[in-house]
């Protein structure tokens, strides 16, 4: 690993990866890129930079392009900097039947961003939609910060936005 991408990844994050890898069959270290790339992640207010994915590419001893690639194909990881708060609304058919684009465009009013964006203060960040959250039974629904909200009302929402710091 060279010297500056030794500095990017912290103690912390080396010992995540590090787990990570011993689940896999020896050579089979691409598959810790989701693990290592979520921990870098998350030190790093909650989006990955070109040098931070560098980083993990080198210790994992891959081609940059394997570890762009993970990053830029699944929702859960950021490219570029965003609020503190996440917040994800699934917009799939069983939530969509039960009124997520309301839903969205409640939350868009409520804190004055369109999808995609972050609110000016940097406390929330509402992702563009989100294909399935995976939980199709309790819809509408949407996750902020990794937590599920199921069954929700405008009157549901703006009590968990309020709830954010």
């Amino acid at each position: 690993m060279t010297g500056s991408q030794a500095l990017a990844l912290s103690k912390r994050v080396r010992q995540v990866i590090d787990a990570a890898i011993k689940r896999y069959p020896e050579g089979r270290q691409r598959s810790a890129v989701f693990d290592a790339l979520r921990a870098v992640q998350h030190e790093n207010q909650g989006y990955l930079t070109v040098e931070l994915m560098d980083a993990v590419a080198d210790y994992l001893k891959l081609e940059p392009i394997k570890v762009y690639e993970v990053a830029t194909f699944y929702s859960m990881f950021e490219t570029k900097p965003v609020g503190r708060h996440s917040i994800s609304v699934c917009t799939n058919i069983s939530c969509m039947l039960r009124g997520a684009d309301d839903i969205v465009t409640h939350i868009e009013k409520k804190l004055g961003v369109k999808t995609g964006e972050s609110t000016p203060d940097g406390r929330c960040y509402l992702k563009r939609e989100e294909e399935c959250l995976a939980a199709c039974a309790g819809g509408p629904m949407m996750m902020v910060d990794h937590k599920y909200y199921e069954n929700l009302t405008p009157e549901k929402i703006d009590r968990i936005l309020e709830g954010l710091k």
